[in-house]
């Protein structure tokens, strides 16, 4: 064989489609992954006795968004639309249900007709976990299996249908009939997928009410409510650090292909890097900043950082490039970690103040930093990437309104959000308020999160007097604490550690 015939078939060994529909499954596989770490970081934000409730819905999201995606996700998100063509309709989809791909068998048809669909598959489940964290161990399964069908088959898609679809009416891929005169510019999903699971997250914690203990209004009343403690920490840094890993491929696999895309890939996931790393530093210097000039948290331990703050940071960081990472230059991916960390910061302190129990900051990640993504991009899209990103002739008047462009691009991201906005509001309370009003959303009796004050905690010498409940499985026991100043014979670590012993109030000697 010549030295030509092995350049020939080395050229042709993996065709361009082929190439292209492995990229699809690759990303897939590394989004799908990262509902191990949504797991992990919800695991680590609740007490031990619910663990095990939450993971069964993590799992429960993967399943229900398959069925869900096959049967009408996908048809809604990416169905026949004629928008682009006569101006109608442009909002929902209206073919291919219980999807069976599409095209002839072979490399150019359904192998990547497949390939796309399980990459969008994975999106979807993302946008249902979202919620599951903010709720998590506190809704009912009735609850839980009724917003997980909603959002999975119905609102989900159609958000993914106004701004991806071709023929969607804020949609910015196609050439003509574009809102404002170039679309929005959300290339990964900051609005389309973390705003909405985000703002699905508000409204259900809003009809869910808070944990007990968990907004101390007294003095007595500080250290009814503790955190998992130093082991809910490991989980939740795993967490993190796998979604942070996964979003490699959320963000620069969104490019859809590699062939002729591996250096678009390559800057998405660099300003990716950056907008995290920045979005982890800004969010931790600002929760300490804010800490010691003097708006103290009670329940915060001011020898430590909280972990929580820099974890969230970095998926602030995250959410908030995902829509322009592909868009902006390197300076503006850290600016907009940067402002992302305020964002962040600022919609958490604002749960707070108004006693809204988001369990994993859901909302102020996800979906406050989700619309500061969508604006974001708006504003710093350079007219270079942006030809490279969306393509067109409309980069020099549809770049970023900070690098001189008309602001279509930056009026297409805000009438985008506030449809968002309108679109949850409408489809999402109606279905919470039916649930409340029948007793169907919140676990009644939710336990504080754990029964055992740190010691290093400045709020250890508040002890809860009365009854604390005692968590196995979905199963509550009521145990008195009695203090001891005796080694304990228990095996049980929480009285190693605390000099406590639990005793029942049916048993007339300790529990050994």
């Amino acid at each position: 064989m010549s030295e030509g015939d092995d350049i020939e078939s080395a050229s042709t060994y993996l065709a361009t489609e082929d190439a292209d529909a492995f990229w699809l499954l690759f990303g897939m596989a590394l989004v799908f992954f990262m509902q191990a770490g949504f797991a992990m970081l919800e695991a680590g934000s609740v007490h031990s006795g619910v663990v095990g409730r939450v993971l069964l819905k993590n799992v429960f999201d993967a399943s229900f968004a398959t069925l869900l995606w096959w049967a009408t996700g996908y048809s809604f998100a990416y169905g026949t639309d004629n928008f682009s063509s006569t101006g109608g309709n442009g909002v929902i989809g209206v073919s291919g249900f219980f999807y069976e791909s599409s095209g002839p068998l072979g490399s150019s048809g359904r192998t990547y007709s497949q390939a796309n669909w399980l990459f969008q598959w994975a999106f979807a489940g993302v946008a249902a976990t979202i919620v599951s964290g903010a709720v998590a161990g506190r809704c009912q399964f009735v609850a839980y299996v009724a917003y997980a069908v909603v959002i999975s088959g119905f609102v989900y898609p159609v958000v993914v249908h106004i701004a991806w679809s071709e023929d969607g009416r804020f949609s910015a891929w196609r050439s003509n009939r574009l809102f404002a005169g170039c679309g929005v510019v959300d290339f990964a999903g900051s609005g389309v997928v973390h705003m909405t699971g985000g703002l699905a997250a508000l409204i259900m914690t809003n009809f869910l009410g808070a944990r007990r203990g968990r907004f101390p209004e007294t003095d007595e009343q500080i250290g009814l409510f503790e955190g998992p403690g130093e082991s809910g920490q490991v989980f939740q840094t795993l967490g993190a650090l796998i979604l942070w890993f996964g979003w490699y491929a959320f963000n620069g696999v969104s490019t859809l292909a590699i062939t002729g895309a591996g250096g678009l890939a390559a800057h998405t996931m660099f300003t990716t890097t950056l907008s995290a790393a920045t979005g982890c530093l800004a969010t931790t210097a600002l929760s300490n900043l804010h800490y010691y000039l003097g708006r103290r948290d009670p329940v915060r331990d001011a020898s430590l950082v909280d972990v929580s703050f820099p974890l969230n940071g970095i998926l602030a960081g995250l959410v908030s490039i995902t829509a322009g990472c592909a868009v902006v230059s390197h300076w503006g991916a850290a600016v907009i970690g940067l402002v992302g960390s305020f964002v962040y910061y600022g919609s958490s302190r604002l749960l707070v103040h108004l006693k809204i129990d988001d369990v994993v900051d859901a909302f102020p990640v996800h979906g406050a930093c989700g619309a500061w993504g969508v604006i974001g991009a708006s504003l710093f899209a350079t007219d270079f990437y942006y030809d490279l990103a969306i393509g067109g002739d409309r980069a020099r008047r549809c770049k970023g309104l900070f690098y001189g462009g008309t602001g279509g691009t930056t009026i297409a991201a805000v009438c985008f959000v506030l449809t968002v906005v309108a679109w949850l509001a409408v489809t999402l309370f109606p279905l919470f308020y039916i649930l409340h009003t029948f007793n169907l959303i919140a676990i009644e009796d939710t336990p504080v999160d754990v029964n055992f004050p740190d010691p290093s905690s400045r709020t250890s010498s508040s002890t809860r007097f009365g009854p604390p409940r005692v968590y196995g499985g979905d199963r509550a026991q009521e145990a008195t604490v009695v203090p001891t100043f005796a080694t304990p014979t228990s095996v049980n670590e929480n009285s190693e550690a605390y000099g406590l012993e639990l005793q029942h109030l049916t048993d007339d000697s300790p529990r050994s």
